[in-house]
């Protein structure tokens, strides 16, 4: 990195800002209602693309690779998928699943050298493959966690926010499914939520189609850096810097998240769902997002994807918990706790193998 600190230090410093980034970057729109979540997800889109505009500029422009986009086009379309799911299969069922498929797709393309990447040199292999199950066990713990209801009430957010990929089981999310199919006021300004096509599924659709699509946008958040390492692993003279990858993954974002837009905003016959008071924190909710995500880029580039991936997928929803437990008051009650903090122990023993498995 050109910085005089060794790489895995690189490595870890970009883990470690990648986990404080995902697991707040929802609590600016914490109190604000986002409607369907279209357009917040696309004024969310357009903070990525501003910080990746100023990486670009200071690290002077570096060569501009088209193919990062589609990693960019991955990663939006696998969010956009997310409103679907909440209103099949609600948030719980919905996080266990991408989140696993996230992870376990990342990890792999690493591991076992996927789609033309290398493979993953580790010291301590086997340690790699404990902190990576200790990872999906507590996914499976943090499902059990369930919000206060007294806690959700307090809420204005709606539930069909769509979800950070990284901060899984992330309790900023409201999961009142009623307020899906409900409208709002937000300071004299009412935002419809009218029902949709899932609206008109029978129950056993619904999981389907739950499930399928959860299933599908895990997959697709695991693979959206892999144009990008394919680029630094196959191209004759590629940076290997992951920073000089970020602005043009940030533009396929912007610019999948835009024609999405375009398309929704048609299909609601130019009356899309938005709020004023959504803007700004929209913003900043996604430059905080995109400052994450360049930090996961400078961990899978100095650590390797399946040393990364395990990390940085388990530290963020930690971090919303403690947020939910200490500030928003939403997680309360002995069980809750008690799991919380087993999830903890377990998620840190994780993160300590996957790290040692490097150094």
């Amino acid at each position: 990195m050109g910085t005089g600190i060794s790489s895995n230090a690189a490595g870890f410093i970009g883990a470690a800002v990648a986990i404080v980034c995902f697991g707040s970057n929802l609590v600016p729109v914490k109190h604000v209602e986002t409607g369907d979540g279209m357009f917040f997800q696309w004024i969310m889109c357009s903070g990525v693309w501003f910080v990746g505009l100023m990486i670009n500029l200071f690290r002077s422009s570096p060569t501009f690779y088209p193919l990062s986009m589609l990693g960019g086009f991955l990663w939006a379309s696998g969010n956009i998928m997310v409103v679907p799911i909440l209103k099949t299969i609600g948030l719980g069922p919905g996080l266990l699943i991408w989140a696993s498929a996230n992870m376990i797709s990342g990890w792999a393309s690493g591991q076992f050298g996927w789609f033309g990447l290398n493979k993953d040199v580790l010291t301590r292999p086997t340690l790699n493959y404990i902190g990576f199950a200790l990872a999906l066990m507590r996914l499976v713990i943090f499902v059990g966690v369930k919000p206060d209801p007294v806690g959700l009430k307090q809420k204005t957010m709606g539930s069909s926010t769509p979800a950070d990929p990284s901060c899984d089981s992330n309790p900023l999310i409201n999961t009142d499914q009623h307020a899906v199919n409900t409208s709002h006021k937000v300071e004299n300004q009412t935002i419809s939520t009218d029902a949709s096509w899932v609206d008109n599924l029978t129950t056993m659709q619904k999981r389907v189609v739950g499930c399928s699509l959860s299933l599908i946008s895990g997959i697709l958040y695991g693979f959206n850096f892999i144009p990008c390492l394919w680029i630094q692993d196959n191209v004759k003279g590629a940076s290997q810097d992951g920073l000089d990858y970020v602005f043009a993954h940030y533009c396929g974002i912007y610019a999948t998240s835009t024609a999405y837009f375009l398309i929704y905003s048609a299909y609601m016959q130019n009356k899309p769902q938005y709020s004023e008071r959504l803007v700004l924190p929209s913003m900043v909710c996604g430059m905080m997002w995109a400052v994450a995500q360049a930090g996961w880029f400078v961990a899978n580039t100095n650590l390797t994807e399946s040393v990364a991936f395990p990390i940085v997928t388990t530290g963020p929803s930690i971090l919303a918990a403690l947020w939910s437990v200490f500030y928003f008051r939403e997680i309360r009650g002995l069980r809750n706790y008690i799991l919380l903090i087993i999830a903890f122990l377990v998620a840190t023993a994780g993160v300590v193998c996957t790290a040692l498995s490097k150094v």
